[in-house]
């Protein structure tokens, strides 16, 4: 059986945003007006780039188990422009990726790891990511077959 590793990074996360979107993944307020780190200028402009941060953090934490706020920060972070000195690594905001991780614990895709420390993926959000990644593949497969079709009748 296909899983998240067997589909590409972008396809996967694009399909998952959209399947947060329809399970009512609780969005802050504030999420039209914050910034993503504090080496960014400006808040992103895709709508929906709550969701797709979330279905990004999904699969992180699916493909590497234990993960919390701060390897997150580090993972999302990228480099503060510094005028004429050399850029340096600057985290992301670690309010975005905690209300992510709350807002999914909610819905019952992650959940606290005690013994460890952060958060790992649940059982119901692994079946959820592997039934997204298997529909994902079928898909492509489907895709595959109907052009051998058109190519074996010219």
């Amino acid at each position: 059986m296909p899983g998240v590793r067997d589909v590409s990074a972008e396809e996967f996360i694009k399909a998952y945003s959209s399947h947060l979107k329809v399970r009512k993944l609780e969005v802050p307020t504030w999420v039209d007006i914050v910034k993503t780190g504090t080496a960014k200028e400006l808040a992103p402009y895709d709508q929906d780039w709550f969701y797709i941060r979330a279905a990004a953090v999904a699969r992180h934490i699916y493909l590497r188990k234990h993960v919390g706020v701060g390897g997150l920060q580090k993972l999302h972070g990228g480099a503060h422009n510094r005028g004429n000195r050399p850029s340096h690594h600057a985290d992301g905001s670690g309010s975005v990726e905690r209300k992510i991780l709350q807002g999914l614990e909610k819905i019952g895709v992650l959940e606290k790891d005690t013994a460890r420390g952060g958060r790992r993926i649940s059982q119901d959000g692994q079946r959820d990511l592997d039934r997204i990644a298997s529909a994902l593949v079928e898909a492509k497969r489907e895709e595959v077959e109907e052009d051998e079709d058109v190519e074996d009748e010219e």
